[in-house]
């Protein structure tokens, strides 16, 4: 069992930045955000896994960067030039299987969840 704990939520205004981390208890190889937005369904911001897959839904390509840090279990979403309609709870996903690679953004492909992050962009 992983525990993964995000942080790095807040409130901005339109146009500015925030950093979230996501720090997992134990061995992870796909990591991935995704985010979830009042009245709307959860949506996949991007992933990655330890064989070099990055993916990003085409709503944040250019604006958000996410990376990994093997060495301390801990993925990284940068986010920039944010917008109101980013303004969800963001949560941290994981799988420990270590044959598995990322080839979509989909729930069914991580077992482990986080609680998740609030994020609030203000026009």
């Amino acid at each position: 069992q992983v525990q993964l704990v995000e942080s790095g939520g807040g409130s901005v205004q339109a146009g500015g930045s925030l950093k979230l981390s996501c720090a997992a208890s134990g061995y992870t190889n796909k990591m991935g955000w995704f985010r979830q937005a009042p009245g709307k369904e959860r949506e996949g911001v991007g992933g990655v896994d330890n064989w070099g897959a990055l993916i990003y839904a085409d709503s944040v390509k250019g604006r958000f960067t996410i990376w990994k840090d093997n060495t301390w279990n801990t993925l990284y979403l940068q986010m920039s030039s944010l917008q109101p309609e980013d303004t969800a709870m963001y949560y941290c996903a994981a799988d420990s299987n270590r044959r598995s690679s990322l080839s979509r953004l989909r729930e069914a492909e991580f077992d482990y969840w986080g609680l998740g992050t609030q994020v609030t962009v203000s026009s």
